[in-house]
């Protein structure tokens, strides 16, 4: 019959029928007597038992029907007993009911109802030999137990692990039996013969219609030579495989080596040979099943243990994770894409997903973990959980959908024993499976889509875990280390600390004994991670700064529950952070005072900095959840911190070039500055404004900058000079105390030595007061400070009122008179010979050296005076903006303007690389040492140390050049 179409109507509805008339006539006076079609109602109470056990059944029409038969056939005993007999009655209608073609055999062999009286779990596995010596008997043998399995299956006596256990011993059973009559056929000839059961079958998770795989292996006997011997094993395997089809199922010898063009049969040698020089990786990953299934075992047994250092060598081949990845996606693209979406075994978010991905950490981790090395799904995952590899509510999730979807795949071949894997699309199938699974309608939703919603849960936390184990970049990187390294035993510790340049390995063993010590679960994940990341370590310049550093950032955040955790699973955080702390005592240390920043690692989109908006917003938000000035400015301080640590973290990673570095840095300032002049002037009556100057005002602000400023304000109508005054002052004092106090989050100095009258002069002044001054006392350097002048925070309207003075300052009409640039010329010579610090490198200082930053942004900001007044573009804070406006009008050659744009960019990545790499400002660049080599790691990861200072010392020596000619320095 078909399956069960749509849900009927009449008396019988409520029983799951669809044909109220067939089911009278079938259940009725005149049929099995189970209805009272007058009374309409269950002709007793054993009748009404009847009926409730065929509404649970997957198809209660087939159910019925098939009963019908049945009783037909094998007389009036069967109804009876499934009257009386609870356990007999769910049995055999779960049977009837699920099956069609499991019910046509029953009616065909009437007499094996009774198969399914008594207790079904205590009966022993498989069947005994003795009984089977024939092929018919064999086969009818196998159909009697795989009724039992089924029947205890379908009642939930067993569950779906219990049953793949029942259904592979019954294959092992089935292969010796069938092995046996071979001999029994042909003699033992001239070897023993060995056979290895494969793939689902290996792995003791064999469902109900599937091809067992299996490899022979055979050894001549009887003083017979190889020749004879194989040719005697691959008769018999031959003439097994014959008989094991006719009885229950293909036997697919297809995986043994060169497949089906190979020898059926091969010695234990020509398998080493073969596994030695040729096999791939697939066929390694294959291996992890094996497992010797019937014959002779001791020879099986052998054959395992000669292979298994190859299997566990295979993860170390270069390419040994891609091949199992792209083996994976083969899979994938070789479903027909209409059934892409409804196959549970090779579908994404399938059994394969869930088997690959166990498999591939199996191959990798296994290497040095002997608890691993299981061929069965499941115990391989629960293992995976137990040793740290997989987080315990990933590895429940995968436990749960793969036991779900192997049920799914098991009641899809019940229907017809035969061999799918696709979900059915139509209606009336989808019932059937709804039902078959045991789902039943309810107020909220039917059937159908309470399996549909178990089904897609399910399928999407596969598709999720499966990416963030399969294609966990960890992987790749612990397979690259050697098996040897891999166990961190204190031996093997230290000849791999002294391989990989530790200078101290004594005490990075210290370090590694510390983190790895004892039995828990912390432990064991650092003993995964710290092979590989002892790597990472080795290709920095210092290798025992970064593990000194992991051993700090660990013993800080390595109690919480998601940082280590976070290391294992999440992309690439663990090398990562390997790199950064090898690399960055800068990183290092905002890290150990924010652990949870670590998570910005995982995603590129979370090192992407900040808009200035979106920074403005927050940190004014910190500030305004405390009352108090201090805590506030905490809170702002904090974030500061967070938004340093993603700045640097992404600087160094690659993901930021040279001017976003600036603007990103320059936004953070801002916004401290405002949301701390938000604290430090509320409820003051006043116009203050706060303008930003130097690299801040510039978006060029680097690691180590102050903030330099200006503080400006405009007292109200009626307000005292003296109380506006000292309110204003006040005001820039608070905010430069409150960012610049000690505290774990690093400080930010406010600088405004660019005052009139410099230090000696107020710290705060009106906007009148700057216009009299500029007016009367301004020198040329102090119009050029001003070329960097913008608005940063406080009033707006007041901060535009200052620019429109500074604009007539900074861009003076007719540009500058002989004198000032005579006097810049003189004051640009002063800077070179009198500040660079004493013992530099004018070569190599990366502010004040020879093509430098100073000269670059001299050499611009005299074009941006002499031209400001005639050519808008120039009039910006920015310093490669104003080089290509002035490069656009042909105020300087391009190849000039090429050669200060590379040489201000060179300087400003070292400068910022030489902060990072040492936790502190400066702008020396070395000409040796691990700081260079830091550096050039960075800036050319290609070329050695030395080769990237010949090419810095170029660059900045034709910049030189360029500066010269152009700023007429001699």
């Amino acid at each position: 019959m078909d399956p069960i179409a749509k849900p009927g109507t009449g008396h019988l509805a409520r029983f799951g029928f669809t044909d109220n008339e067939r089911t009278e006539a079938m259940a009725g006076p005149d049929g099995l007597r189970l209805w009272d079609p007058v009374a309409r109602r269950p002709a007793d109470d054993d009748a009404a038992d009847v009926l409730d056990a065929l509404y649970f059944a997957a198809d209660p029409d087939l159910a019925l029907f098939q009963l019908s038969r049945l009783a037909e056939a094998a007389g009036a005993e069967v109804l009876a007993e499934v009257r009386r007999d609870k356990a007999l009655r769910r049995r055999l209608i779960g049977v009837l009911g699920v099956s069609a073609t499991l019910g046509d055999l029953l009616v065909a062999n009437p007499d094996e109802w009774r198969e399914l009286l008594g207790e079904q779990n205590r009966r022993p596995a498989g069947y005994s030999t003795r009984d089977v010596s024939g092929v018919p008997l064999l086969r009818s043998g196998y159909r009697r137990e795989l009724l039992r399995i089924v029947a205890a299956d379908l009642t939930g006596a067993a569950d779906v692990e219990v049953t793949m256990r029942r259904l592979t011993e019954l294959a092992d059973a089935t292969l010796q039996a069938a092995l046996d009559i071979a001999v029994a056929e042909q003699g033992s000839g001239a070897c023993t013969l060995a056979v290895i059961a494969m793939g689902k079958c290996g792995g003791r998770e064999l469902n109900y219609v599937s091809d067992v795989d299996v490899v022979f292996v055979a050894e001549p006997d009887g003083g017979a030579d190889t020749e004879t011997a194989m040719r005697a094993g691959s008769a018999l395997a031959a003439r097994m495989m014959e008989i094991c089809g006719y009885v229950a199922w293909p036997v697919d010898a297809a995986l043994r080596p060169e497949g089906s063009r190979g020898a059926l049969v091969r010695t234990v040698a020509s398998h080493l040979a073969y596994y030695r020089k040729w096999a791939k990786t697939w066929e390694f990953q294959a291996l992890l099943k094996a497992r010797p299934a019937a014959g002779d075992l001791a020879l099986g047994e052998r054959w395992l243990a000669e292979l298994q250092p190859l299997i566990w060598s295979a993860a170390e081949r270069p390419e040994a994770v891609d091949e199992v990845r792209a083996m994976r996606r083969r899979i994938v693209d070789a479903i027909p894409r209409a059934e892409v979406d409804r196959e549970i075994k090779r579908g994404p978010g399938g059994l394969r997903d869930i088997e690959f991905a166990v498999q591939l950490l199996q191959l990798v981790h296994g290497r040095a973990d002997e608890s691993l090395r299981t061929p069965s799904t499941l115990a391989g995952l629960r293992a995976l959980i137990e040793g740290g590899y997989v987080g315990l509510a990933d590895g429940e999730a995968l436990l749960r959908a793969y036991r779900f979807l192997r049920v799914v795949e098991h009641r899809l071949q019940l229907q017809r024993l035969r061999r799918t894997h696709t979900v059915p699309d139509d209606p009336a199938g989808l019932r059937w499976l709804a039902h078959a699974l045991g789902f039943r309608p309810n107020a909220a939703r039917d059937a159908v889509e309470s399996f549909r919603s178990e089904w897609v849960r399910h399928a999407g936390e596969v598709r999720r875990l499966h990416a963030k184990l399969f294609y966990r970049p960890l992987l790749e990187a612990v397979a690259r280390v050697p098996t040897e390294q891999l166990r961190l035993t204190p031996d093997a510790a230290r000849a791999r600390l002294d391989l990989l340049g530790f200078a101290d390995p004594v005490g990075a063993l210290r370090h590694i004994q510390a983190l790895t010590g004892g039995v828990s679960r912390t432990a064991s994940i650092q003993r995964q991670l710290l092979p590989v990341l002892l790597s990472e370590f080795a290709d920095a310049p210092e290798p025992d700064r970064g593990l000194l550093a992991y051993r700090q950032v660990s013993e800080r955040a390595g109690n919480t529950p998601w940082y280590l955790r976070l290391l294992r699973d999440e992309g690439p955080v663990a090398l990562r952070l390997a790199r950064l702390l090898a690399l960055s005592r800068y990183v290092t240390e905002l890290l150990v005072h924010d652990p949870e920043a670590l998570r910005l690692l995982a995603d590129d989109a979370e090192l992407v900095p900040r808009t200035a908006e979106v920074l403005t917003e927050g940190f004014a938000a910190a500030a305004a959840r405390h009352g108090d000035p201090e805590t506030a400015i905490n809170a702002v301080r904090a974030l500061r911190r967070r938004e340093l640590f993603r700045i640097a973290c992404a600087d160094l990673l690659g993901l930021l070039e040279v001017t976003a570095v600036g603007d990103a840095l320059s936004a953070v300032t801002d916004a401290t500055l405002r949301a701390t002049l938000g604290v430090t002037a509320a409820g003051v009556p006043l116009e203050f404004t706060i303008i930003g100057m130097g690299r801040l005002g510039g978006h060029e602000t680097s690691y180590p900058s102050d903030a330099d400023v200006l503080f400006v304000y405009e007292p109200p109508p009626g307000m005292a000079d003296d109380a506006a005054s000292a309110a204003a002052l006040t005001i820039a004092e608070d905010l430069r105390r409150l960012l610049s106090r000690p505290a774990h989050d690093p400080p930010l100095g406010v600088d405004a030595d660019l005052r009139p009258e410099g230090r000696q002069g107020p710290l705060v002044r009106s906007l009148g007061a700057y216009q009299q001054y500029y007016a009367r006392w301004s020198k040329v350097w102090e119009a050029q400070a001003l070329l960097r002048a913008r608005v940063v925070a406080g009033s707006a309207p007041l901060g535009a009122r200052f620019l429109e003075l500074a604009d007539a300052k900074r861009y003076p009409s007719g540009g500058l008179a002989k004198e000032q640039i005579h006097e810049i010329r003189r004051l640009k010579a002063r800077v070179d010979s009198e500040r660079l610090p004493r013992g530099a490198d004018p070569a190599t200082h990366t502010k004040l050296g020879r093509g430098g930053l100073a000269d670059v942004e001299w050499t611009v900001q005299l074009l941006q005076l002499q031209h400001g007044y005639a050519v808008p573009a120039l009039r910006t804070p920015r310093t490669l903006r104003a080089l290509a406006a002035a490069t656009e009008a042909t105020l300087i050659a391009p190849p000039d303007a090429a050669a200060l744009e590379a040489a201000w960019r060179q300087a400003s990545r070292a400068r910022n690389l030489l902060t990072l790499i040492r936790g502190r400002a400066t702008d020396q660049l070395p000409r040796q040492g691990p700081d260079l080599a830091a550096v050039a790691s960075v800036l050319a990861p290609s070329a050695e140390p030395q080769e990237f200072l010949d090419e810095y010392l170029r660059v900045a020596r034709r910049a030189r050049q360029t500066v010269e000619r152009i700023f007429g320095v001699a």
